[in-house]
């Protein structure tokens, strides 16, 4: 898959960003060529997250514009996923999965224990009750432009039944979690026809040993979505975080799948 994504920001004074916009290195996407391009004065650097593995892009500007642009040629790599993939008992996770397990500020899977409990609990435990809850969540949650503000929490969208992706996608990982399973929410770049080109949220739960993707939009397929970066909630993975007077004035996450998908399937 081929990524070009542009930021574009008016700036009035002097501002510290913290951008995430480079595609992860894991086991399952291998970056064959990537360049980023900055159109201002700046000073900014490469920093990867030691706890996530996010590539974090910090930068400070002055007044003036800010340009941005992300260039990048990836080959995902997919084992795909396996429908009778069992969910793990607490005692077997893994020490750096346990803490998916918990509550987080857009995710409050303690408050939607019971709604879980009522409406999962019944399924059998690993990838079938989490296809279950992406399928409940796709069909009861009305994908809704402007339905939303940086403030919305899962259990908003669970009473008003409207969101965007990463509404959608923090109602799915609360569920999760409070079926104890681990589920984190996933930045990516994604190709779909609507709505305008924009970043992608979906969400990961662990079964089966291991990393498993979904996407409760129904919009793209997992297999073509560029990894950006993973998290507990959307504040650990916005593409920009912005310390000072900045506005953005353009945003352009174009995606390309080359001839061969760009996708090679594993087992």
């Amino acid at each position: 898959m081929k990524i070009d994504s542009e930021l574009v920001y008016q700036l009035d004074g002097l501002c510290d960003f913290i951008f995430l916009v480079h595609a992860r290195h894991d086991d399952n996407q291998r970056i064959t060529d990537e360049k980023l391009l900055i159109d201002s004065p700046h000073t900014g650097r490469v920093h990867v997250q030691a706890e996530s593995g996010n590539r974090m892009f910090r930068i400070q500007a002055g007044a003036g514009q800010l340009s941005l642009r992300y260039q990048a040629v990836v080959d995902k790599r997919i084992d795909p996923a396996d429908p009778h993939a069992t969910q793990s008992p607490i005692h077997e996770l893994p020490d750096d999965v346990l803490h998916f397990l918990m509550p987080t500020r857009y995710c409050e899977s303690d408050h939607l224990g019971a709604a879980a409990q009522q409406l999962f609990v019944q399924l059998t435990p690993g990838y079938a009750r989490v296809q279950a809850i992406t399928e409940w969540v796709r069909e009861h949650i009305t994908y809704r432009i402007g339905s939303s503000n940086a403030l919305t929490t899962a259990r908003d969208v669970f009473v008003q039944r409207a969101g965007v992706c990463r509404d959608l996608a923090h109602l799915s990982v609360s569920f999760c979690r409070a079926l104890n399973i681990p589920a984190r929410l996933v930045a990516g770049y994604s190709r779909f026809p609507e709505p305008p080109p924009d970043f992608h949220a979906l969400f990961e739960a662990y079964i089966g040993g291991r990393w498993v993707m979904f996407d409760p939009t129904g919009m793209v397929d997992p297999a073509h979505v560029v990894t950006i970066a993973t998290g507990g909630d959307a504040k650990d993975v916005a593409f920009a975080t912005i310390f000072g007077p900045a506005r953005m004035l353009s945003m352009r996450p174009d995606v390309e799948v080359l001839d061969d998908g760009g996708v090679t399937c594993l087992g």
